[in-house]
């Protein structure tokens, strides 16, 4: 996953750069950035949620074969494969935007994680010196070893002095980079891991927690709305909406604060985008809609069947009419029983009348 991350997270990076350059303030960056990558990630999500509205407006006929082949694991894919082919739905285009977001998933820890390369500019050479020294200032306090990055910006701001040798070796320039990288949000320190007490910081986990709790539920929502109040797997959906957020939670008090505010920042845009693509593509109005129209379709045949059996009887029917008039198995009967007659004519056999039997 590394070769991933750094492939998926080098383009991403020079956005995040020029986002940094643009505003010079870590948080607003943050900000900024998450904004452009949901923009570009955007017709994944639309792709995704005409897919799963798409399997909205079948599900009903969808989890009638499942009550009908409950015991029949065999018939129902069979069942269901045939129903996917008459929709021209594909069971797989609800996951191809998800395994696409994976990688780019990916990119993005390894941007937020790493502002030494990817917003400084930093060498391999500069960034591993910067974090030996910054080990030895912070010590056991170091923090997590994938936001090592972040804890350098918090060991120059603590003991500025003891990054001395870097400029020795480097330059200059690299302490003054260290030195004017603005890395608060309205006076949060995000380089800084929050913990329990009475200050302000604490703020971002519990905020991290929050919108996750907010994401799970809209996300239970949308799963009644796409499969029905009594769809499957409610109980998963439950646990998960708790776990989530408290994994979000206590995860984010062992990580420099810019990452949990990342969380945040990312979560609160997706619950607006989840909301403005349920407004575009409202399951439950495109499922009303396709049930209005094959009710009046079969309303509108029903009609032409009386319509045909009027003229069936006058004598006037066509082809066309009688197909009409008749029921499938009343056609087969007919058709088996017009062959029947001129097989009797053409071999000089009695003719035999049709029974149910010979239409099973």
């Amino acid at each position: 996953m590394n070769l991933i991350s750094t492939i998926i997270g080098t383009p991403l990076g020079w956005v995040m750069w020029l986002c940094y350059t643009v505003v010079r303030n870590y948080g607003v960056a943050l900000i900024l950035f998450t904004l452009i990558t949901r923009l570009l990630m955007f017709p994944l999500s639309v792709k995704q949620q005409k897919s799963s509205v798409k399997m909205a407006a079948f599900g009903p006929k969808m989890r009638a074969l499942q009550t009908k082949y409950a015991n029949n694991k065999e018939k129902l894919s069979e069942e269901m494969a045939k129903l996917y082919q008459e929709e021209g739905y594909n069971p797989m285009s609800s996951c191809l935007p998800l395994l696409i977001q994976l990688p780019i998933l990916y990119g993005l820890i390894d941007v937020i994680y790493n502002p030494l390369k990817h917003m400084l500019r930093f060498s391999n050479e500069i960034i591993t010196r910067a974090m030996e020294i910054a080990q030895n200032v912070l010590g056991a306090t170091g923090g997590h070893v994938a936001s090592a990055q972040l804890g350098v910006v918090t060991a120059y701001q603590n003991n500025p002095g003891a990054f001395a040798p870097l400029g020795q070796e480097f330059g200059q320039e690299v302490l003054d980079k260290l030195a004017h990288f603005d890395i608060t949000f309205l006076g949060l320190n995000l380089a800084e891991t929050p913990h329990w007490g009475f200050n302000l910081l604490v703020l971002i986990p519990i905020l991290s927690g929050l919108s996750a709790l907010l994401m799970s539920l809209i996300s239970m929502r949308n799963n009644k709305l796409m499969q029905g109040e009594n769809a499957g797997g409610g109980g998963m959906m439950k646990g998960m909406m708790l776990v989530m957020p408290l994994f979000s939670l206590f995860f984010t008090f062992s990580v420099p604060a810019g990452v949990g505010f990342y969380w945040v920042v990312s979560n609160l845009i997706a619950v607006g985008q989840t909301l403005l693509l349920n407004k575009l593509y409202d399951p439950r109005k495109i499922a009303e809609a396709r049930a209005k129209a094959e009710e009046e379709q079969r309303e509108q045949e029903r009609l032409e069947k009386i319509e045909a059996k009027k003229k069936l009887k006058s004598g006037e029917a066509t082809k066309t009419d009688r197909e009409k008039a008749l029921s499938e198995k009343e056609l087969n009967r007919l058709k088996l029983a017009e062959a029947r007659k001129r097989d009797a004519e053409r071999y000089g056999e009695e003719y035999v009348e049709v029974t149910d039997e010979d239409l099973k």
